[in-house]
């Protein structure tokens, strides 16, 4: 297996690395302070939940219409577009007054933007390492996202303490045009992957033909539905402790961090394959834990241990590479994460909705049970059927 130093010497590795967390510290920071700022406002469970993952709630409009972008757009210019219409998005997030319907619009409308960039920023990186450093090298990715979603939100849970949630905001669109930047200047312009224009038809029909094999499906849902609800209980935090919100949420990206360097670097390729079960049901059952209204350390501590889970996500990430054409790869990963961040967005919708008509440990309760259930029947549905023996 490559290891990181040797990624880190290949070209164009540590530009995109460097651009993608600087997006990413920008959502964090973003996220944290829109939420705070909606729940100060509203005092909403729901639409505080809501707005800190709604971005992730247009993802499905982009992964029914414009995933074909992902292989038919030069990635440099396209992702250096991205972050350009995300600072353009953010700094309009920050006028102060605007009322709540429209600033939900503009997250809408960031989401949108932003359903071609997984893709094209995967598939990318497909190019750019050679196939067998693909899981080392997104390991590497979920590493940085990790540190960078600790730091971020710890930073942000201290800077909307001191400053206004709309401030904050004008240093996260300052973050997505240093993004914008490192992509522009540190990325060489590439061919796109496949010929033809985007279109909604192109898209319909890769995805139609990414859905069509049964190991592929099940595959997707095992990306999209286990994790989709538990950031549903991670959309509770504020409503479940606001002065500490930040805290948690820098503990579940403490434990993800954690599981990507285990199973990215750490396990066996033989022993990596086994582990994806397990690894989801350890993601959902220290949630059960909450409804006994656990002490703060307590919580962090189940917090952590459960997030160490979403490394599965780089298991199944590698089978779903090894079940796909390689034409297809930047679609196939879109769609992949088109489709988790649709279900985080409806899972963060569900929550609130949850939270609000009972209490926020109960809504946390229910969704990690339901994660549990999912997991169990897709690794039952998994499993080869027999093959009957000859009378």
């Amino acid at each position: 297996m490559p290891a990181y130093q040797d990624l880190f010497r290949t070209p164009e590795f540590r530009p995109l690395l460097l651009s993608s967390t600087a997006h990413l510290a920008a959502q964090t920071v973003a996220g944290l302070a829109l939420a705070t700022l909606v729940h100060r406002a509203t005092g909403s469970p729901l639409l505080t939940a809501t707005s800190m993952f709604a971005p992730s709630l247009a993802q499905v409009v982009g992964a029914t219409f414009l995933l074909s972008a992902s292989d038919r757009l030069p990635p440099r210019r396209t992702l250096t577009a991205l972050s350009l219409a995300f600072a353009a998005t953010t700094a309009a997030l920050a006028v102060p007054g605007l009322p709540i319907p429209v600033l939900f619009l503009v997250v809408l409308a960031q989401g949108l933007v932003a359903a071609a960039g997984g893709g094209v920023r995967w598939g990318l990186l497909t190019e750019i390492v050679p196939k067998s450093a693909y899981i080392t090298g997104r390991s590497l990715f979920n590493m940085s996202a990790g540190l960078t979603q600790i730091t971020g939100y710890a930073t942000a849970g201290a800077l909307v303490t001191v400053l206004t949630p709309h401030q904050v905001l004008l240093l996260s669109t300052a973050l997505h045009l240093t993004a914008a930047a490192t992509a522009h200047t540190g990325l060489t312009p590439r061919a796109p992957r496949a010929t033809g224009r985007p279109s909604p038809s192109a898209t319909w029909r890769t995805n139609t033909l990414l859905w069509s094999s049964r190991p592929r499906r099940l595959t997707y849902l095992g990306l999209w539905l286990p994790n989709g609800l538990i950031v549903g209980c991670e959309a509770l935090y504020i409503p479940y402790a606001p002065d500490a919100a930040g805290l948690l949420l820098a503990c579940a990206a403490l434990g993800m961090l954690t599981g990507d360097i285990t199973v990215g670097r750490l396990l066996a390729p033989a022993t990596r394959a086994r582990l994806a079960t397990p690894l989801l049901l350890l993601l959902a059952t220290p949630y059960l834990v909450f409804p006994l209204h656990p002490p703060l350390p307590v919580a962090a501590a189940c917090v952590t241990l459960a997030s160490t889970g979403f490394g599965a996500t780089l298991i199944q990430q590698e089978h779903l590479m090894s079940l796909t054409p390689p034409d297809l790869a930047g679609h196939a990963l879109g769609l992949h994460s088109a489709g988790m961040l649709t279900l985080q967005g409806l899972s963060a919708t569900l929550s609130g909705t949850l939270a609000q008509l009972t209490t926020p440990t109960t809504a946390i309760a229910l969704l990690a049970l339901t994660s549990l259930t999912t997991t169990t029947a897709l690794a039952m549905a998994a499993r080869p059927t027999p093959t009957p023996r000859p009378h």
